[in-house]
């Protein structure tokens, strides 16, 4: 089932809503807590969650002035498609717990709003569903432990249409994820009291997420895990699906580079070296990403990384960033860094959550805009304008020895 268009309740909610964060206060009313707790938490201390955001602050903008900029356009070309500008949205697990059939909603957002969707493989509707009513959508998938096994999963991925696949691989073990449990989420998830409360404190999603779900699906099961349905989300085997994985190194990624004759993507890269043997490896693009601060606390923001990473093999393979994007100038300040594309995710789900595939178009619309006006008042019409000498580090170093090479 698809989910239906947004309600006037959700479109009433949207209204106010005039930057990507103002979605975060309203999905913290809308959802129980150990589910808002789920999205918005990272691991231990939230350190490489805080730095995400705190690298941007870092850097500033020289504008150029009098430059005739009133044809500019954001559209990037990226894997062959052109997209209406260099943003997407990143994997996330459980997102139909967040929104009725959360990942078609995402990807129904994606596809109205000119970008890439990325399905989480922790997703709780099947692959096949998603590409079939997005076939622009790309899956992200965690390596399972078993030679077999991956086989098995890549090919149910090509079967299913899928162009890209990305495989995220800084998940050797479980991240120590205590936000989690102090916000009262659990994997399996497990009924009490608590979560119970939670439900009937949120009647708005109890009634237009959880129980329509049970009622229009039945019970979430962990879907795409491998080729194979995995667990109910209530299951105590359901950690079975996150397999042993510490074994795994590039053996496996040649394996998969072998088999899979798309775009191949690696998500997670945060040193030079292992962008490097990457692309030796015959990936298409790479992604620096630390998972949005959720696997090792003290990890430092991919933005700080990503010149380095860029210089090695950037006009290789495109380079492209998640964690910590939540302006337009942000953006603009990755592209200046290195990038040639990033991804956002807790804002578009939170946008799913409060706003269905509305507020998934919205989230994405605000960000466009922002982009588009902030090239206007920089001085420039196209995104390959933006080169270090337009960004400048205010901290540290003086200026002139701060300016990013272009």
């Amino acid at each position: 089932m698809f989910p239906r268009k947004s309600s006037a309740w959700q479109r009433r909610r949207l209204k106010g809503v005039l930057a990507v964060d103002d979605f975060e206060p309203l999905a913290r009313r809308y959802l129980p807590k150990p589910l808002f707790g789920y999205i918005a938490g990272a691991s231990e201390t939230n350190a490489s969650l805080a730095d995400n955001r705190r690298a941007f602050a870092e850097y500033g903008f020289r504008p150029r002035i009098l430059n005739d900029v009133s044809g500019r356009t954001a559209v990037r070309r990226l894997f062959g498609r052109e997209y209406a500008f260099p943003v997407g949205i990143a994997p996330m697990g459980i997102s139909a717990l967040m929104a009725f059939r959360g990942d078609l909603v995402l990807a129904a957002g994606a596809q109205q709003s000119g970008i890439p969707m990325i399905m989480s493989g922790s997703s709780l509707i099947s692959l096949e569903d998603v590409a079939a009513m997005a076939p622009t959508a790309w899956f992200q998938a965690y390596l399972p432990g078993e030679p077999d096994r991956i086989d098995a999963l890549v090919d149910r991925v090509a079967s299913a249409g899928f162009g890209t696949l990305l495989l995220t691989v800084d998940t050797a073990t479980l991240a120590n994820r205590e936000n989690n449990v102090r916000a009262g989420f659990s994997t399996p998830l497990r009924p009490s009291l608590r979560l119970a409360w939670q439900g009937f404190s949120r009647p708005s999603w109890t009634l237009g997420t959880f129980l329509r779900t049970l009622l229009t699906q039945g019970i979430p099961h962990f879907e795409n895990s491998y080729a194979t349905r995995g667990a109910p989300i209530f299951a105590r085997s359901v950690m079975r699906d996150f397999g042993k994985r510490d074994h795994l190194n590039w053996i496996h990624l040649a394996r998969i580079r072998q088999r899979w004759t798309g775009n191949l993507v690696v998500k997670g890269i945060m040193h030079p070296a292992d962008a490097v043997r990457a692309l030796e490896m015959g990936v298409d693009g790479i992604i620096v990403s630390n998972h949005g601060g959720r696997q090792l606390d003290g990890t430092v923001s991919p933005l700080r990384v990503l010149p380095e990473i860029a210089a090695t093999v950037r006009k290789r393979i495109p380079v492209m960033l998640d964690g910590g994007v939540r302006r337009g100038t942000d953006i603009l300040k990755a592209l200046a860094l290195g990038a040639d594309f990033v991804f956002v995710g807790r804002p578009f789900l939170y946008a799913a959550a409060v706003g269905g595939i509305d507020g998934v178009v919205k989230a994405a619309d605000i960000l466009q805009s922002e982009l588009l006006r902030n090239m206007a008042l920089l001085g420039i019409s196209r995104l390959e304008e933006m080169d270090g000498s337009l960004c400048l580090r205010m901290r540290g170093a003086a200026a002139s020895k701060d300016a990013i090479e272009a």
